[in-house]
């Protein structure tokens, strides 16, 4: 679970870091002091969960959560129980820690946290069924999908493009959920953008993977895995 840190004060910063680093699934991107500062990287980065503060310079954490769109899960850090009410009428505010906050209950928002990012493709995926069929809601139109029309997957910062043989479908979501959601044996991700579906690689040459015509690309860290998986 990737994830960043918005807290003005140092103490606070040291021990969110602190029990960042005592669980090996949580992976820290970068620390900043304002909201602000951490826009550009919000945006173009894929982040799973958010420890904000609410009092911080120039904008607050309550207000700087109404200007993101495709908000990451947040988990809300302040030492103002009065702001809790608030904070949790907001969209995505998945828990509330009061400082000074115990490693327990840290762990219990993040767990909470984990449970959240892993639901999020099964509330979208509606009337799946035992064929593998799925419906996807976008722009309030139920798209119906079958799991063996699909060729690959593409995300790009906050939305995924499914390309199915007949279709392609884009809409708000990230690539992560589909990587837990999809099966393994089936699928698997061979860039930090791209998910392909095995059974439709028509070849690999060099850092490509061709796809009903189409070229997709091969990273660096992905190619073993995608070597193995394919050739005898």
């Amino acid at each position: 679970m990737n994830c960043i840190i918005i807290e003005d004060e140092i103490p606070a910063q040291r021990i969110l870091l602190n029990y960042i680093s005592k669980i090996p699934e949580v992976h820290l991107i970068e620390v900043f002091q304002s909201a602000l500062d951490a826009n550009n990287t919000i945006a173009n980065t894929d982040i799973d969960c958010i420890f904000l503060d609410i009092n911080l310079p120039d904008i607050s954490g309550l207000q700087f959560i109404k200007t993101i769109s495709n908000s990451p899960a947040i988990i809300m850090t302040t030492a103002y129980p009065e702001h809790a009410v608030e904070s949790f009428e907001l969209e995505n505010i998945c828990d509330y820690l009061i400082k000074p906050f115990s490693f327990e209950r840290f762990l219990k928002a993040v767990n909470k946290c984990k449970k959240g990012i892993n639901n999020s493709l099964s509330s979208t995926l509606k009337g799946e069924t035992s064929s593998n069929d799925f419906f996807l809601n976008i722009d309030k139109t139920l798209h119906k999908v079958s799991l063996r029309d699909i060729l690959y997957i593409s995300s790009d910062k906050n939305y995924v493009t499914i390309f199915t043989k007949t279709n392609k479908l884009t809409y708000l979501d990230s690539l992560k959920n589909w990587i837990l959601k999809l099966p393994r044996e089936k699928f698997i991700q061979i860039h930090k953008s791209h998910i392909i579906n095995c059974s439709e690689v028509e070849k690999i040459s060099g850092n490509l993977v061709f796809i009903n015509g189409q070229k997709v690309p091969i990273g660096r860290s992905y190619k073993k895995n995608l070597l193995n998986i394919t050739t005898l």
